[in-house]
């Protein structure tokens, strides 16, 4: 809890989130970029070689054996810094929650009014008949075949509705995104460096009152912030909700 944060979410009427892997570090899930995480880990090709559309195409069996071990988490709950936002946003202060994760938890712990810009690895689709499946038919057929998720309709590859690189950001998601945060009094951007574009360039779409940038290490927001934090973000934003 920060007294200073508290005191501007006290008198927002129009709190946008905007928040990045380290929300859900905190739930288990690791980043890419940490000394732990997937950029430092060893692989045949670099993860962002293995996450592009071009390997997903070119290398689909490879593809799916490392999404299978490295993007599919188990297990992981809402954290202190989701369940706070989703209570915010039962309380009608939180508008929306801009998110570059893919995990789903803002929306487990509550929150309704989510923009996911690199969508979900709960969501996944046929590619060429549109049919919808669940994470846990891409999990099945790791153990058929080449382990291709194909589609019980029509055969086409089931493909998860992540973006990859090389792929674009979905224009309604990213619409809605910045139309949120051109509406905010209040935004907080926490657990993101700020390194990823296009997302990270939504930032420049505020025109509210108050920029508080929450972060372990030092962010190109933070000379633009009316205040800076590099608390945990569940120790951050977490309690201060009154007892029900």
């Amino acid at each position: 809890m920060i007294p200073e944060l508290e005191k501007m979410i006290e008198k927002s009427s129009n709190l946008v989130f905007f928040g990045g892997a380290g929300v859900s570090t905190e739930s288990g899930i690791p980043d890419f970029r940490s000394v732990d995480g997937l950029y430092h880990q060893k692989f045949a090709y670099p993860p962002e070689v293995m996450l592009s559309h071009s390997f997903f195409v070119s290398h689909t069996a490879e593809f799916f054996d490392f999404y299978r071990q490295k993007l599919i988490v188990h297990g992981a709950k809402p954290n202190p810094a989701h369940l706070r936002l989703a209570h915010l946003e039962q309380q009608g202060k939180c508008k929306a929650v801009v998110t570059q994760n893919i995990d789903g938890l803002h929306q487990a712990a509550g929150s309704r009014k989510v923009f996911e810009l690199h969508g979900s690895t709960l969501r996944n689709f046929c590619t060429h008949c549109g049919k919808f499946y669940p994470v846990s038919f891409i999990e099945e057929a790791a153990g058929q075949g080449d382990g291709v998720p194909r589609c019980t309709e029509c055969g086409g590859i089931v493909k998860p509705d992540v973006v990859l690189y090389e792929e674009g950001l979905d224009e309604a998601t990213l619409e809605g995104a910045v139309r949120a945060i051109q509406a905010a009094d209040l935004l907080i951007v926490g657990g993101t460096s700020l390194a990823v574009y296009p997302a990270a360039g939504l930032l420049r779409y505020f025109r509210g009152d108050n920029l508080v940038v929450i972060n372990k290490q030092p962010t190109p927001a933070d000379s633009m912030a009316t205040l800076v934090s590099h608390l945990p973000i569940g120790q951050a934003l977490g309690e201060a909700t009154p007892a029900e």
